[in-house]
């Protein structure tokens, strides 16, 4: 009895996912805008039927997609019926501080140079390609662009500056202390210096845009203005009250999860990211 149930479960483990997903890495693909090889990492199903139309998602810091469990998330929410296939594609990261930020300019000490250069590849070279090569939805209401950290930052900033491509962002911890002027001077100011805050205020509203935010508790220590709140969600909520005032609409158009206890790190990540695809390409999306 106790071998015909463990013949059983054998076989259920086996069965599930129903949905597999197949990973292909390309690799050694010269870039001229960033003036090196990038290497993308591309899931799609195992059984792609090209008569179909697949939603896309592409994902900064490629190179933590096993960590933060991209693949199995996908293939368990796909077999669980909560979202539909999907196409996703992982870039891995070169230099972060110069690659990812916001294009318009760099931050205060510099970095984020190669912003702009990195949103043109992602744009007008990896997009296309994808779309080219694979059987890609046109809506752009299917196209999310997401992100951690820095790479977080860098994909609403691409998102914001090309609702004609991706009509999706997602920041898990996003960076958005990212700031023109040292947070040490005596002129700092939060409303003044903060860039991606100050993009948004000064850029125009882009009907049906949307936005899904992640933070963690634990994200950091840090609280500029001693409000007992630490920084990263202080920002976050900012950022939020700045696409409010534009015209997006809270639990429509934006939606924050906050994680208790969670970290700055690919663990936290990881439990949010059923929560994002299923709010990015669920039926409710």
């Amino acid at each position: 009895m106790q071998e015909e149930l463990n013949k059983a479960k054998d076989q259920s483990a086996v069965a599930e996912p129903s949905h597999f997903y197949r990973s292909e890495k390309l690799t050694n693909i010269y870039t001229k805008l960033l003036q090196r090889n990038v290497e993308v990492e591309i899931m799609t199903p195992e059984l792609m039927d090209r008569s179909k139309r697949y939603p896309l998602l592409i994902l900064n810091d490629g190179q933590d997609s096993e960590s933060v469990k991209v693949k199995e998330t996908v293939e368990r929410l796909v077999h669980e019926k909560i979202i539909p296939e999907i196409i996703v594609v992982g870039v891995t990261a070169a230099d972060r501080m110069q690659e990812y930020g916001v294009g318009f300019r760099p931050d205060y000490f510099g970095r984020g140079k190669m912003a702009k250069a990195y949103a043109d590849y992602i744009i007008s070279e990896l997009v296309p390609y994808i779309t080219y090569k694979y059987p890609v939805a046109p809506s752009v209401a299917s196209h999310a662009m997401a992100g951690y950290s820095l790479g977080g930052l860098s994909a609403i900033d691409i998102v914001w500056n090309n609702p004609q491509v991706f009509g999706k962002a997602g920041i898990f911890s996003g960076s958005f202390w990212w700031r023109k002027r040292d947070a040490k001077s005596i002129f700092y100011s939060d409303y003044r210096d903060r860039l991606m805050h100050l993009q948004v205020r000064r850029g125009k509203f882009n009907p049906g845009m949307k936005f899904w935010f992640e933070t963690g508790t634990q994200d950091e220590n840090s609280d500029r203005n001693k409000n007992g709140v630490i920084d990263s969600i202080d920002d976050t909520m900012d950022l939020i009250t700045e696409l409010t005032r534009k015209g997006y609409r809270p639990f429509h158009d934006i939606q924050y999860l906050e994680i208790k206890d969670g970290k700055h790190n690919q663990e936290t990540w990881a439990l949010a990211m059923p929560y994002f695809l299923t709010w990015a390409f669920g039926n409710n999306g």
